[in-house]
């Protein structure tokens, strides 16, 4: 391995990508997600509007997670390529990854490169994977562990349970927790919570029982999933839950990848190094995962999610894991039905923007407020719709705040545009340097007739309003042009705004009130005038 390679090795990067630590454990035992991070990755132009297949690999700490991953990663890479397994001397790189007995990866981690590949139906979709913290290490309490295995689950369509040599019973009630979340999920939507589940035993070394990969699985998940009269019914319980909650339960049996892999401190991740019949195995396994007709889109009540959807199910899972104890089931179930709901107002809001801006966006010409008001009016209810006909849970009540939230924040929204839309109106932009320009005409003109008539103070004093209406003028100039003093810039718009409504506007008013006036009157006397003419030259036609 060369230097760069090495450190690449060490950094958990590759050339498509890095490893980013999304969810962070702190001191005290909490975990913080780091929504700036993962806003960056689910909000990316090219992939937030798209359906999502989330892998998430969980379990023990040491036991190859990161490792498994990394061969996905090879795969994705490949784009469909048959060779995806790479060369025999070519080192593994991806997620950080080594040998020994020390955890290595902490809290939970997100691929930075979002991969897009294409349903059999044509539709392109987006695959994140996840890394998560391996359980029961020395650093960790049962609540760590726990809390990283529930976000896990409750994220992805396909969670990868990765075990060591056989699935035990103390395997099986780690899923304690989903399974009466399920149960609850279940009354409320009638929909299964959780989706794809793939118990993955690690070095399997009873071939003869049950041969490695997915039908040797199925036999030994059988077997466990068997429910028996002998059993305590908490534990019978627990095995008709698993097959109720999750969609698909499946299990495969992996063999050691050799005493290479084991035994040498220096082993990089070369195929060169791993068994023969643990490389046969992953070459069924990875494409078992992420081949276009094995891709699992992440859903929740029914509901195919996107990229920026899933961000407000990060956000409220996270928010309910914060607490000092392990959240009850129920409460883990109001928090997906508010994502659920947020998720809703995001599409709504989404649906708004796209069509505000075609109606009256950067690029759109003037438009006339009340046809403003009318689209915003229209769409506002078309939002209304779309949010009531998306798939939510938690009832029509606890849906309803939600609805006044999105009808309150369209209407903040439309005050946005509708004050970009005044920009626009060059009448509107003339408005303060006609005001001022005006107000100087009208001192000059009076300081004039003041100066003529011997009044000198008063003069005097249009003289200086003048001058301060001109440097006045000369300053919003300025700042209109070069962007200095916007809040300067504000004052005298308003300002000017003030005198052109209390002082210009009523004298306007009052001058075309009598120029109406004189003008009625005149048709009046000339109505008049006229009648009379004609009344004595009908009389004179008599006579």
């Amino acid at each position: 391995m060369n230097l760069e390679e090495y450190s690449s090795h060490l950094n958990g990067t590759s050339g498509n990508g890095h490893a980013v630590q999304i969810i962070t454990p702190s001191d005290d035992h909490l975990f913080m997600l780091d929504e700036e991070a993962l806003e960056s990755i689910l909000l990316a132009e090219n992939v937030r509007d798209k359906k999502v297949v989330v892998v998430s690999v969980a379990g023990a700490f040491r036991k190859g997670k990161s490792f498994l991953l990394d061969f996905c990663l090879r795969y994705l890479n490949a784009k469909g390529n048959v060779n995806w397994m790479g060369r025999a001397d070519e080192p593994l790189t991806g997620f950080s990854w080594r040998g020994g007995c020390e955890r290595d990866t902490t809290g939970i981690l997100l691929w930075s490169n979002v991969f897009l590949s294409h349903l059999p139906n044509g539709e392109e979709v987006a695959i994140l994977l996840l890394d998560t913290q391996g359980a029961f290490d020395s650093a960790s309490t049962v609540k760590d562990c726990a809390t990283v295995f529930a976000l896990s689950t409750m994220i992805s369509s396909v969670q990868v349970y990765n075990l060591s040599q056989n699935i035990q019973e103390n395997d099986l009630q780690h899923l304690q927790l989903f399974t009466e979340y399920g149960r609850l999920a279940l009354e409320d939507t009638k929909e299964r919570p959780f989706q794809k589940l793939l118990f993955l035993v690690r070095d399997w070394s009873y071939p003869y029982e049950a041969p490695y990969g997915l039908q040797g699985g199925k036999k030994i998940l059988e077997k466990r999933l068997t429910i028996s009269e002998k059993q305590h019914p908490e534990l019978q319980q627990l095995r008709k839950h698993i097959r109720a909650c999750f969609a698909d339960t499946s299990c495969f049996l992996l063999p050691h990848p050799g005493l290479k892999v084991a035994t040498n401190p220096h082993f990089d991740g070369r195929l060169s190094d791993i068994a023969d019949n643990f490389k046969e195995n992953l070459k069924t396994l990875i494409p078992l995962l992420l081949s276009r007709e094995n891709l699992i889109l992440k859903e929740v009540n029914g509901k195919k999610i996107t990229c920026k959807e899933l961000l407000e199910y990060f956000k409220a899972y996270v928010k309910i894991f914060q607490c000092g104890e392990l959240p009850e089931p129920k409460t883990m179930l109001v928090a997906t039905a508010e994502a659920n709901n947020l998720a809703a107002v995001t599409n709504a809001k989404d649906h708004y923007c796209n069509a505000m801006e075609k109606i009256c966006g950067g690029d759109q010409p003037y438009i006339r407020p009340y046809q403003l008001e009318l689209h915003h009016q229209h769409l506002k209810n078309e939002c209304e719709i779309l949010f009531n006909y998306t798939r939510k849970m938690g009832g029509e009540e606890f849906s309803k705040q939600y609805c006044e939230k999105l009808l309150k924040e369209l209407d903040l929204m439309y005050l946005n545009y509708k004050k970009h839309n005044e920009g626009k109106n060059i009448f509107a932009s003339a408005k303060t340097p006609a005001t001022l320009f005006t107000l100087v005409i009208i001192m000059y003109f009076s300081s004039g007739i003041f100066g003529l008539i011997g009044m000198l103070a008063l003069a005097n004093l249009c003289n200086l309003i003048m001058g301060v209406v001109l440097l006045t003028l000369c300053l919003w100039t300025y700042i209109r042009y070069s962007g200095d003093m916007r809040d300067v810039g504000t004052q005298i718009d308003i300002l000017a705004s003030n005198i052109f409504k209390e002082i210009l506007k009523p004298i306007y008013r009052a001058l075309s009130d009598h120029s109406v006036t004189q003008l009625i009157s005149f048709v009046d006397e000339s109505n008049i005038s006229g009648n009379t003419t004609l009344a004595s030259h009908v009389k004179h036609k008599i006579s």
